[in-house]
């Protein structure tokens, strides 16, 4: 071993000689007693992984040194235990490694070395849609569809898990993949290769920080970034500074964990967490249970951090136990990070480490809550919820106005529903959804859902019928214990049925609204509510005929959809009146946490988890009689409009080529501030005036076959088309939102596409202008493979998103950022002009580069490549091209 920290190398087990473990507390620095246990987990996988290449000295040093470093913007290489993937994150991801075997074949490689060198798990749950609801057999319809729609993308997924060693896949119907990783992936503790090490793990998801809750230090990352760890690359990161979230007290007794999040979401966005990673420690930590943790965690997207961690402690092995994991494996669990001194006691001061900043929370003081009506972060008291609304309807357009005029804020339309007379107005719920993994995670809020459902009905309440009502699990125990629970059957005469395990709902999968419905919404331009417990509610994701979104625990979910308004104060308005006349209160089926707390200590219990995962990756029978080909090389089929060979590769040599300098570009699109992964990656459905939908046409499909831009992440044709397309891009070069822009040499205003290819015909390379937080939101890498294959070389922006600097990276794309105090504006750029990026011979990171316009103006802007590794991959056209002249060298 060529390790230089070979010296503190043990066994955990005298009895196992050969289970050996890097002893941390073997290296007598009294500097790793005060690392907050997040920087634990970095340092102890920098000293595992140390190989004076990959990782050096050095970089241990400076973790070991993170006091001082933090500040330094010092970036350190960090090697996860594991990856995690989503089927929408997972296609294109599969599709690039079977690229890249063939890129290597070419090159007179060995194929088959291009193979996930670390761990992955791949489970598909974005692909299901609420398209039945309110039915016996809504599940199974759903479920059919889904695999209609889906049949070659799964296919080809079923040939990867056989193809690719190291490469578990999870099949359609088995819940959502953050849930899938807290109840039966995630390990705490690893045991591979003949040693233990704390599991951690990348996901290309925003919310994989889930597994924070759990103690597995964990974060989303692009998908380009996630096939390089694959491949054994570690992540390049700025050692982080770490927030301490102090939490003290109890939650009062109608809390939810749901308002809890919602609450600290608007916390942590006030104090600015963004790039950070954010520790809980403190007692009120030890009230939480790990589903409450996880709920937690589950939103640091939404607040901005890197990683929500909570350290292991006895709750945490508890809960291992609990989901149904094997007892003696636990129990190693605790005794390895008993070792290295990274179980923590949250009651006990004297473990508390040294935090870049402090912050607090007394549980005590929240409130019930939900959050919208178009960001996470904005946090509504349940008892302002009417008087908020009401605001927002007359206030400016923006994330919290809509700009109704005064006259038409009590207009009523009248419509008919299934032969039956009903009425909608500003603030009615025509979608509440128990949905995402946030919260059906969490066993107190899902039972608190059932019993609130079973006085509801027993109280004689109903929910209208044209609401579209739908509860989509995150895995099959939480089915389990509702069933055994006997709740399930109120939460259907409800409307909340099963309608299948997945995001469904909280991606925007929440299928159509009754024609009528959408009629009556349209006709008096009414802002329509959907009510989800998922953890995004921008804009246009729900439904496009929900123009207000809330957060809410699933209890409120239901308590908003019996009362079919937001429009209600709880505390002063009945829910309804029963058969008899009686005034129906919130309060009077309200469970109480004891009520919640009796039945779960009942019902959840470990044998659920051990029968739902036993058999989870062969119970799916549509997914078992799939026919996959066997070959180890891909068999493209270029009649497919889902899976195709992308370009990405055409012409790669082994030589490498010197960057060169971008002359005479043309800016394809100027935006302002916030553009986010939604606006640049396609996302949703494919619009039937797009240029996707006129290649799918040209292709022979009709309008019904489309699908979305999720299900053809797999297609860099339709991908491509479908990048900038969101209906609410804002382009400073049209005067009214939408996916177009101005070919200058023509003067015509185009579909992006369109004036991308115009640009590409007469070899003129395109840069994009932007503002500040570009490419915020979920990490999707289509948000850099697109502008790529757009023909995009370099982006120029006040300031970026973390994982979609990287992805740019990851793609040969420059990333450029404003010198601090300058931007757009205060240089006089209007986008018009052409420029000119000097690329020197002797690149560094971070450095200053000269850009010229055609105009005469010259200005520097700093080249984002913020590591050597960074430059490395540019050098090689990025990260693939890198992996791949790796591989066949």
């Amino acid at each position: 071993m060529s390790n230089p920290f070979v010296r503190i190398v043990e066994p955990l087990d005298p009895k196992q000689p050969l289970k050996k473990f890097f002893n941390l507390s073997k290296l007598e620095d009294v500097r790793y007693a005060r690392l907050p246990f997040s920087i634990r987990v970095l340092l102890e996988a920098a000293i595992r992984n140390c190989d004076e290449f990959l990782v050096k000295k050095e970089d241990v040093e400076n973790i070991l040194n993170w006091k001082v470093m933090q500040h330094k913007n010092v970036e350190v290489p960090f090697k996860p235990a594991r990856v995690i993937l989503q089927d929408f994150t997972g296609v294109p991801a599969v599709v690039d490694f079977a690229a890249m075997r063939d890129a290597v074949k070419k090159l007179g490689g060995d194929p088959e070395k291009i193979n996930p060198i670390c761990p992955a798990d791949l489970v598909i749950d974005h692909s299901i849609q609420v398209d039945f609801n309110r039915q016996p057999d809504s599940l199974q319809k759903n479920q059919d569809l889904e695999f209609e729609r889906n049949k070659e993308r799964f296919e080809f997924l079923k040939w990867g898990s056989q193809a690719f060693k190291n490469l578990r896949i999870i099949p359609p119907g088995s819940g959502i993949i953050h849930q899938v990783n807290l109840e039966y992936l995630a390990r705490v503790v690893m045991d591979q290769d003949g040693y233990y090490y704390p599991d951690s793990v990348v996901g290309t998801d925003s919310h994989t920080t889930m597994i924070d809750g759990l103690g597995v230090l964990g974060w989303g990352v692009g998908g380009i970034e996630a096939e390089a760890v694959m491949l054994g690359q570690p992540i390049s990161m700025v050692l982080p500074e770490v927030v301490g979230y102090k939490l003290v007290g109890n939650p009062q007794p109608l809390v939810t964990s749901t308002d809890i999040v919602l609450t600290i979401t608007k916390h942590l966005r006030q104090v600015g967490v963004v790039g950070k990673f954010v520790e809980f420690f403190g007692p009120g930590v030890a009230q939480l249970s790990i589903a409450d943790r996880a709920t937690i965690a589950n939103m640091c997207p939404e607040y901005g951090a890197t990683a929500a961690y909570f350290p292991v402690d006895d709750i945490s092995i508890g809960y291992l136990i609990q989901t149904g994991r094997n007892e003696e494996k636990v129990m190693c669990t605790k005794r390895y990070l008993e070792a290295v001194g990274m179980l923590r006691d949250f009651k006990n001061s004297s473990q508390d480490p040294d935090f870049t900043q402090v912050v607090e929370l007394d549980l005590h003081t929240v409130v019930p809550c939900c959050s919208g009506p178009k960001r996470p972060q904005d946090k509504v008291a349940v008892s302002d919820m009417k008087k908020d609304f009401e605001t927002c309807l007359g206030a400016k357009q923006g994330f919290k106005g809509f700009q109704i005029a005064p006259d038409r804020h009590n207009s009523i339309v009248k419509f008919n529903f299934e032969d039956r007379d009903f009425e909608l107005a500003h603030g009615s719920v025509v979608i509440a959804a128990i949905t995402s993994c946030t919260n059906t995670s969490n066993p107190s809020v899902m039972l608190g859902a059932g019993l609130l459902a079973k006085k509801a009905v027993e109280a004689g309440l109903t929910v209208k019928p044209y609401i579209k009502t739908s509860l989509s699990p995150g895995s099959g125990v939480v089915t389990y214990y509702l069933r055994e629970s006997g709740v399930m059957r109120y939460l259907s005469q409800l409307g909340f049925d099963v309608v299948g395990y997945g995001c469904m709902t909280c991606i925007g999968n929440s299928g159509p609204l009754p024609e009528s419905v959408v009629e009556a919404i349209t006709q008096g331009d009414l802002v329509a509510v959907g009510v989800l417990s998922g953890n995004r509610n921008f804009e246009g994701r729900v439904h496009p005929n929900t123009r207000a979104n809330y957060l809410a625990s699933p209890p409120l979910v239901i308590a908003y959809a019996i009362a079919g308004t937001v429009r209600i104060d709880f505390e002063k308005e009945p829910l309804g009146i029963n058969a008899s006349g009686k005034k129906i209160f919130l309060k009077d089926i309200w469970p109480t946490r004891n009520e919640i707390q009796a039945v779960e200590r009942q019902f959840v219990i470990p044998g659920m988890f051990k029968e739902v995962y036993e058999k989870i990756e062969t119970v799916n029978k549509a997914w078992n009689a799939l026919d996959a080909p066997s070959d180890k090389l891909y068999t493209w089929n270029p009649k497919s409009t889902y899976i195709k060979s992308p370009p990405f590769f055409d012409g790669l040599t082994l030589a490498l080529q010197t960057p060169k300098t971008i002359e005479d570009a043309y800016v394809l699109l100027s935006f302002g501030d916030s553009v986010t992964t939604d606006h640049i990656s396609p996302a949703g459905n494919i619009a039937r005036n797009s240029p996707a939908a006129r290649y799918l046409t040209s292709r022979g499909l009709t309008p019904r076959e489309f699908n979305s831009y999720g299900s053809r992440r797999g297609n860099d044709a339709v991908m491509a088309r479908g990048t900038f397309a969101n209906i609410r891009l804002v382009n400073k070069f049209v005067d009214k939102q939408g996916p177009q822009t101005i070919h200058f040499p023509s003067g015509e205003i185009l579909d992006v596409f369109d004036a991308a290819e115009r640009y590409k015909q007469a070899g003129h390379p395109l840069i994009v202008l932007a503002g500040k937080e570009y490419g915020a939101g979920s990490s999707r890498d289509w948000a850099a493979k697109g502008p790529f294959l757009l023909g995009v070389k370099a982006v120029l922006a006040e300031s970026y998103e973390r994982i979609h600097r990287s992805n740019l990276v990851g793609m040969g794309v420059i990333p450029l950022q404003y010198l601090p105090g300058e931007d757009a504006g205060t240089l006089g750029l209007t986008g018009r002009e052409r420029y000119t990026i000097i690329i020197p011979e002797e690149l560094k990171p971070q450095m200053d580069v000269q850009i010229k316009l055609n105009t005469g103006k010259t200005f520097h802007a700093i080249m984002r490549f913020d590591t050597d590794v960074e430059l490395a991959y540019f050098h090689n056209g990025g990260i693939l091209n890198y992996m791949i002249r790796k591989m066949a060298s």
